[in-house]
């Protein structure tokens, strides 16, 4: 009798995960696009008010830090973690929201099938999935968005008047780039990257932890020459590229001085680039950059959470929404 239960019972187990894996970005309130760049299929998850989705209204894109992560990450309920960092009720009144996935990567995962970091790993080779690794680039995500953009202006319930392209961490990096090579953006918002490059972050952060002899600094220094020497090498090493690192140490700052669009840049002072955000702030105001409007906010880290009495960040003290609110107040007035 055991055995017969368990057989009835396996199928059961089989078909309730089919389902949650079947399951489609409009069945949590999203519009799924697609379009082709270079032959790769791009997703892109819209959001907009209920009941307004065909009311004409301008294009807000978010673009997403670092790591091949689903957009939508299901908890064990059913339910998704927020596919925008911020509560997206705060803008839709205003826009229309967009979010575009990594390439070859699912759109929909459960968390439970994730790395504890949320990344997505292909499980028959234990890694990224190579096709990403090579195309995790700033020139490959700046011109694919480019090219989205163009694409979702495209659609009849896209204001062509306005579009805002806001980018976090690594995101910021290709918001910028981005925002360099599109005349249709209109505004940028520039948060928690380094103006000046990824390596300087690492080296950074190698200091204040190194030797007294600065041993592991001065092999990033080494490793910075290689990159130097083989800027375009795209072979896959372990989950990256020379050609990746390279791309995203570029100094955002030299896309954003050529910029005369509004740009506002939002950072943690917490966060271990602040320096160098007070220091771009410094150089906007001696070279009279009218357009820039710098939001620092004090006492919390890269992703705007506050820290405990030991300095730990403290992930009870959400600071998303208050920067979202303060990101739409900013585009009110420009």
């Amino acid at each position: 009798m055991k055995q017969t239960l368990l057989l009835f019972f396996l199928p059961l187990l089989f078909c309730f995960h089919i389902a949650a894996q079947a399951k489609k970005p409009e069945d949590f309130g999203f519009r799924h696009l697609q379009t082709l760049y270079k032959q790769d299929t791009v997703d892109i998850l819209l959001l907009s008010k209920r009941g307004e989705e065909e009311m004409e209204k301008p294009l807000f894109l978010f673009i997403q830090g670092s790591l091949p992560k689903p957009l939508i990450k299901l908890q064990e309920n059913g339910k998704p973690y927020m596919v925008f960092p911020f509560e997206p009720g705060i803008l839709l009144n205003d826009y229309h929201l967009a979010i575009i996935s990594k390439p070859y990567v699912p759109l929909i995962r459960e968390a439970s099938e994730l790395r504890r970091d949320m990344a997505y790993v292909d499980p028959e080779i234990n890694s990224f999935p190579e096709k990403y690794i090579k195309r995790d680039n700033l020139y490959y995500y700046a011109n694919r968005n480019k090219q989205a953009i163009k694409f979702l202006k495209k659609q009849n319930w896209i204001s062509d008047k306005e579009v805002v392209v806001a980018g976090h961490s690594e995101g910021a990096a290709v918001a910028a780039k981005l925002a360099e090579l599109s005349k249709d953006v209109t505004r940028l918002i520039f948060a928690s990257t380094n103006p000046f490059g990824r390596m300087i972050t690492i080296i950074s952060q190698m200091r204040q932890q190194d030797d007294s002899l600065g041993t592991a600094t001065e092999k990033q220094f080494k490793l910075w020459q290689e990159l130097i020497n083989d800027t375009e090498n795209n072979q896959v090493q372990g989950e990256t590229t020379f050609k990746s690192i390279y791309s995203f140490s570029k100094p955002p700052i030299n896309s954003l001085r050529k910029l005369k669009i509004p740009v506002l840049v939002a950072y943690g002072t917490e966060d271990i680039a602040a320096p160098f955000f007070d220091y771009m702030h410094l150089e906007a105001i001696r070279n009279k950059k009218k357009n820039f409007t710098f939001l620092p906010y004090v006492g919390r880290e890269h992703n705007f959470f506050g820290l405990d009495e030991s300095g730990k960040v403290n992930y009870d003290d959400f600071g998303w929404d208050s920067v979202a609110q303060d990101w739409k107040e900013w585009l009110k007035k420009k």
